[in-house]
């Protein structure tokens, strides 16, 4: 069975999606590119877009799109409790039809209390998942005692691996890889090169074979995001070719 292929909209830059009118303009794009579903950015938003979740949702819902939300806070706060903004991001979701809400994991602390988060996951569908980011939060040993830990009383749905952010934090991908794999239940498939002292984001023809080893390591099934850089004249072309790809690879 093919996993389902996500295009992030930040793969297109900002620069590019306030050229075409913003996060819901690249929607019909997506479809037409044969993807699965779409990963919308909060930080994408101007304050008109998100007071207005609800038309963007039935946009996706059009298309025929799943949509997962990205909110770029973290989960726990510096003192160890949970997001206080949380209620606020799940309505949001909610207006977007969205099957997955994301956030990076922060300041966990083994032996946090996880009942309120049980209670407001309880009556909901949604998934909710913690990712590595490119901050010391996100290193190796952050998830992995995350992930490790009070396994029995953990809540949430895994983790979306960004395969690439691991090199920020001067990590190895393959060993993240194989160390995580058991927990991973969505793949930011992200080629980096480097750059400075560094790394940016590249496309993967451009890449070496460092992704494709990673995601040889990682669940087949789960679904793959497209978070590289989608440039070029024909944006659908470009998309469906990676999307094509990640269908087979």
């Amino acid at each position: 069975m093919k996993p389902e292929i996500i295009v992030v909209t930040a793969a297109y830059g900002r620069d590019r999606l306030d050229e075409l009118g913003g996060q819901q303009a690249v929607v019909p794009m997506i479809a037409a590119a044969g993807a699965d579903g779409v990963e919308i950015r909060r930080e994408l938003f101007n304050d008109a877009e998100l007071s207005d979740l609800a038309a963007l949702g039935k946009v996706i819902a059009d298309h025929r799109l799943t949509a997962f939300y990205s909110v770029p806070e973290a989960l726990f706060a510096p003192d160890g409790t949970l997001n206080p903004n949380l209620d606020r991001h799940f309505a949001e979701a909610a207006q977007l039809n969205a099957q997955l809400l994301k956030y990076s994991l922060g300041h966990y602390q083994q032996g946090s209390n996880w009942s309120a988060l049980r209670e407001k996951l309880a009556a909901r569908t949604l998934c909710l998942v913690v990712e590595n980011d490119q901050t010391a939060c996100g290193r190796l040993a952050a998830l992995e005692n995350y992930f490790h830990q009070h396994s029995e009383t953990r809540v949430g749905n895994g983790m979306t691996f960004d395969m690439g952010n691991w090199l920020w934090t001067g990590d190895s991908p393959t060993a993240a890889a194989a160390r995580l794999a058991d927990f991973v239940s969505y793949i930011h498939v992200k080629a980096v090169a480097p750059m400075g002292d560094s790394w940016r984001a590249v496309a993967l023809d451009d890449a070496d074979s460092l992704w494709r080893e990673t995601l040889a390591l990682l669940p087949a099934g789960v679904p793959r995001g497209i978070e590289f850089p989608l440039e070029g004249e024909d944006l659908v072309a470009v998309t469906r070719h990676y999307v094509e790809l990640l269908s087979e690879v």
